[in-house]
């Protein structure tokens, strides 16, 4: 299909038909997540009043990491990062698996209790669909990389009923990129998604939306919010990968880790169950400003939820943060407003359902660090089109604060960790693609140890380079290099032309590359060193060279590569 004429002479129009393929399928595998975990929160509501209903998010839990860890193999997590990952450094390529995997895991682990949101593993399963879908049709990196974004726009816009939003998140999170060829069909993923959404579940935002009257007074006050938001955000992300890192230094077997991390979250939630589940009903009683519970009992579910969100992801559970995310926003935004009547009664204050909404883009936009996703997911979920300005102020303001804090955001803090986090049209994005090996020079003037000066002069003569390795020629290793520089204090006394060797001129103490180092880290030595090329020796053995031009000529060939279709 990819060779038929029509797509060789145009193959935007492949990628549009795909994307409209890989919407559908992602919208599909959202509306299928969804309507699981329906399934499962209403099959288990009738015991959630026991006293042993603690140990249901545990055994959701185990179930999960068995499922994912023993019979699929596909490691737990919220997935993101991975999905980022393949974009970065795998040229988009996911693993079929991968596409319904974390559906059957985060139902599980969602569906029991435990402390997440749906969102991560449609993201995951929708960007491994526009994986394979590249893959079955043999299309370039670029493309599969597109069609991932595809795949997680499409996710993104059919869970939350949320177009804009989906292709938002897709090229702000997800891609990196802001391109005119990939955003036209990442929005039609996006927009197919919401479709198929609303044709087999109604159109109908995730949150029903007030009108409320904002004044003088919220606007400023919504800065303060904007600072309480960053704060609960860099809490959650830094307990989150605290949690991660103490579960993972235990003996235990990981289902049982998994385990216990949702046995406490259940002993949490028979204290505050707003801490349990996805927690949308609790987000659409505050947004209403039907949320009864006092201000200390609030205060106390913020911390709780918090907890329980680390203990669920950090010790294996299934999920997504979104979901948490905002259920801890709309109680930040609660507790802050009713801190504000507390001190300030005189004031007329819009009400605290507005706050709730504000908070919920703090802490999406905290997180993730992306302040487009949050200001537009909450315009999209609430219908709330009348706070975009007080939405902006709190989703840029905890944006900024959130990176002066956690340089990296929550889904990249790990990737920028372990270096992986390479992103489209970057330096290192494109020295990632170069190898040192590809690069080799072999085209020197090799010289013995023992090759008298007057000898060496005569290679000189014939050699267009500045630079003349010494290898011995019994076992070829590379012994050191000798400059042009090196010998011009010999050239003006033709008595030492048969008295000096090369092995008494060259530099023994030369800086080398190996054929498998990283680029990036070869071209700061040069850059260290004032160096305009390097020997490339494996073990002992000399290879060849490597030089600045070669280098830049590839670059160059490179970066068009990457920021071209073909």
């Amino acid at each position: 299909m990819a060779d038929w004429p029509l797509f060789r002479s145009d193959d935007r129009l492949l990628l549009i038909l795909l994307a409209l393929v890989v919407g559908i399928c992602s919208g599909l595998a959202a509306l299928a997540l969804n309507r699981s975990l329906t399934a499962l929160l209403t099959w288990l509501a009738p015991y959630r009043g026991e006293l042993w209903a603690f140990v249901l998010p545990g055994i959701g839990a185990v179930l999960a990491s068995l499922f994912l860890n023993q019979m699929v193999n596909d490691g737990a997590g919220h997935g993101v990062p991975e999905v980022v990952h393949a974009v970065s450094r795998q040229g988009g390529k996911m693993r079929f698996r991968s596409s319904f995997s974390r559906l059957v895991s985060s139902c599980l682990t969602i569906g029991s209790g435990g402390s997440a949101g749906p969102e991560a593993p449609v993201v995951v399963s929708g960007s491994a669909i526009g994986s394979n879908i590249a893959q079955l049709f043999a299309l370039n990196d670029r493309q599969q990389i597109t069609l991932v974004g595809c795949g997680a726009a499409g996710a993104i816009a059919a869970i939350f009923n949320a177009p804009i939003s989906g292709l938002v998140f897709a090229v702000e999170v997800i891609l990196g990129e802001w391109s005119s060829l990939n955003i036209i069909p990442i929005a039609i993923a996006a927009v197919a998604g919401t479709e198929i959404s609303r044709t087999l579940q109604g159109n109908q935002i995730v949150f029903e939306h007030r009108i409320f009257d904002i004044q003088l007074p919220d606007y400023f006050a919504s800065a303060g919010l904007a600072i309480c938001a960053a704060i609960a955000s860099v809490l959650l992300t830094r307990l989150l990968y605290a949690t991660h890192h103490l579960a993972g230094k235990t003996v235990s077997p990981k289902w049982l880790r998994a385990g216990v991390g949702g046995c406490l979250v259940g002993l949490i939630g028979l204290w505050l169950p707003v801490v349990l589940g996805e927690g949308y009903h609790a987000i659409d009683e505050m947004i209403a400003g039907e949320f009864t519970a006092g201000l200390v009992i609030v205060g106390a579910a913020v911390l709780a939820k918090i907890l329980a969100t680390a203990l669920t992801l950090g010790s294996g559970g299934s999920g997504g943060i979104f979901a948490p995310s905002l259920v801890i926003g709309s109680l930040v935004g609660l507790v802050y407003h009713r801190i504000l009547v507390m001190f300030w009664p005189s004031v007329d204050w819009v009400e605290e359902g507005c706050f709730a909404l504000l908070g919920m883009a703090g802490l999406i936009s905290g997180m993730l660090q992306a302040p487009l996703t949050g200001i537009f997911l909450i315009v999209e979920i609430t219908g709330g089109y009348d706070v975009i300005l007080p939405l902006i102020i709190v989703s840029t303001i905890s944006t900024t604060i959130c990176h002066s804090l956690e340089p990296a955001s929550f889904y990249m803090k790990e990737l920028v960790e372990r270096g992986q986090l390479l992103r489209p049209g970057t330096d290192a994005r494109v020295l990632s693609d170069m190898q040192v090996r590809e690069m080799i020079e072999t085209d020197c003037a090799v010289v013995p140890p023992q090759m008298h000066l007057r000898d060496f002069i005569e290679v000189v003569k014939s050699s267009r380079r500045n630079f003349f390795p010494v290898v011995d020629p019994l076992d070829q290793r590379f012994l050191g290099l000798v400059r042009l520089d090196d010998i011009r204090p010999y050239l003006f006394d033709p008595l030492l032309y048969d008295a000096v060797v090369v092995g008494q001129i060259m530099d023994s103490q030369v800086q080398v590359a190996g054929p498998e180092d990283d680029l990036n880290e070869v071209l700061q030595h040069m850059d260290v060193g004032r160096l305009f090329s390097m020997p490339v020796v494996s073990g002992e053995r000399f290879l060849g060279m490597i030089s600045k031009a070669t280098l830049l000529d590839r670059y160059r060939r490179e970066l068009m590569v990457q920021t071209h279709w073909r």
